[in-house]
């Protein structure tokens, strides 16, 4: 069976994005598919640095041999850092090879306590991903006023949210 893999594209602590992973995780368990967390909060920073550098450590490595290289699909729960997205996700971009994103798929998720839902960050994030050569999902789901709509344990406040959720991934699994 297909695994999605289910990005939080921060390693700030207590994230409105975490929540949001997780409502999507639920909604991706509800629908029967299996998905995986990969959470940015125990990326190993100095060895990516290093590995920006040709340094490459089984650590890193370990981690995109088990996140990236064996999966196809993928949902970026990114939030608006300074109007994009944060540099930790650019940092891992620019490190995993980009021979392991070609023809693989993405489905952004931008995440604001603004009225935005980080558009203009998945707009950046799109770019980017389009350079890799993955095929991005024409449905970018803004997820704003994020402290509102989300709870702690990944369940949305607000019904008409969770459906829009609901709906983007369905469309995705088809894509």
């Amino acid at each position: 069976m297909e695994r999605i893999v289910v990005i939080s594209c921060t390693n700030r602590p207590d994230s409105y994005t975490l929540k949001v992973c997780k409502a999507y995780l639920n909604v991706l368990k509800d629908l029967g598919k299996e998905a995986i967390l990969l959470d940015f909060r125990e990326l190993p920073l100095e060895q990516m640095i290093g590995e920006n550098f040709g340094k490459s450590t089984p650590l890193f490595t370990g981690l995109v041999h088990s996140y990236v290289q064996p999966h196809s699909k993928f949902v970026f729960v990114a939030p608006e850092y300074n109007g994009s997205y944060p540099g930790i996700l650019k940092l891992f971009l620019d490190t995993v090879p980009p021979r392991e994103w070609t023809h693989k798929k993405a489905c952004l998720v931008g995440v604001s306590q603004g009225r935005a839902g980080n558009l203009r960050g998945m707009e950046h994030l799109t770019g980017v991903l389009q350079y890799l050569k993955m095929h991005v999902f024409y449905n970018k789901l803004p997820v704003s006023a994020v402290d509102k709509v989300v709870k702690e344990d990944g369940s949305f406040i607000a019904e008409e949210q969770g459906r829009a959720c609901t709906e983007q991934i369905k469309g995705f699994l088809s894509f």
